[in-house]
């Protein structure tokens, strides 16, 4: 592997590690920001399962769609297809709260399941991942 290769696959994880550090910050004290802690619980998930498509050299368009790279993903390992129901429940979250709407942020149990989900898939993909890789 070349090191540009290196180098790109670990900034996405270093980046999907920022993400649920901000979650897991966002999910505490007496008025946390569930909204917003959801979001971050969807882009660590998209970050890392993109860390996975560059090792494997699967190219993949700006997509927040968890669904579609979950599937992307299960071209080479099909372990992926029982990510496919945590895809579906995160995937919204990229827009659901970050606007105005009927529904102004998630429940408290479904913002934390949100985060347990993340933090499954990306120690799910970290274990697929070679040490050379990570940072």
């Amino acid at each position: 592997m070349n090191d540009e290769k290196q180098r790109q696959i670990r900034n996405w994880l270093l980046k999907s590690r920022s993400d649920p550090g901000s979650a897991r910050r966002l999910l505490k004290g007496p008025h946390p920001y569930l909204d917003t802690a959801v979001y971050h619980c969807q882009q660590a998930a998209e970050k890392v399962l993109k860390a996975y498509l560059a090792y494997h050299d699967i190219p993949f368009a700006r997509t927040h769609d968890l669904t579609e790279l979950v599937s992307m993903a299960e071209s080479v390992e099909t372990a992926f297809s029982m990510w496919r129901g945590t895809a579906q429940e995160l995937t919204p979250y990229v827009v659901q709260f970050r606007y105005p709407g009927d529904i102004l942020e998630p429940e408290s149990g479904e913002a934390r399941h949100a985060f347990q989900q993340a933090e499954a898939l990306a120690a799910f993909v970290q274990q697929l991942l070679p040490d050379e890789v990570k940072p």
